[in-house]
């Protein structure tokens, strides 16, 4: 505990959460989980929130209006601020669409919060798009997909903006560690 016996806690001996936000297909839960393993090798407590996984279990039953999105967002934020205090590393792989809501959840995560914006471009998007949701949301069968004809509001100013097209996750997910290891939440190996 800080001030017992002269022990001051380190940057990383502090949770934090790293709050991936993109469009779907931009490379979010692959960079997230490469990111994971490398963290989880070096003996880091960590949790991973997959918005996917999280709207199945925690969010079942919310829909895709903006409401419903945000409150979903505000559940992640939430976990992640609960586990982040407790000294848990957090990564969150979400779309999370709205700028505002994310700045919401920056405020309450506070200073150990990062935003890692997965910018890849709409068209790199829907060539990777395994479940064809783009093509359903191009043709009409699908409503309100994010990028389509829901808006998705980049971060204005993300402590880490990624760029996919051109290098591999692999290399996306080393220079995300690197910018952990360069703030302190790391130790370089």
């Amino acid at each position: 505990m800080a001030g017992e016996r002269g022990y001051v806690p380190s940057t990383k001996d502090n949770g934090f959460t790293l709050w991936f936000t993109g469009l779907s297909g931009a490379g979010k839960t692959t960079i997230s989980h490469l990111v994971e393993q490398e963290l989880r090798s070096r003996g880091s407590h960590i949790e991973i929130l997959d918005g996917d996984v999280i709207r199945e279990n925690l969010s079942k039953g919310l829909g895709f209006s903006k409401e419903d999105r945000d409150i979903n967002i505000r559940r992640i934020g939430f976990v992640a601020e609960l586990l982040a205090r407790n000294g848990v590393k957090v990564i969150t792989a979400a779309i999370s669409p709205y700028r505002s809501v994310r700045d919401e959840v920056r405020g309450l995560v506070g200073d150990h919060f990062l935003e890692a914006y997965i910018s890849t471009p709409l068209d790199v998007c829907e060539d990777r798009d395994v479940k064809g949701l783009y093509a359903k949301a191009r043709s009409g069968a699908l409503k309100g997909f994010t990028g389509i004809d829901d808006p998705y509001e980049p971060p204005l100013n993300a402590e880490i903006e990624i760029a996919t097209q051109g290098e591999t996750p692999e290399e996306s997910a080393a220079r995300i560690i690197d910018v952990l290891e360069v703030r302190g939440y790391l130790d370089a190996p």
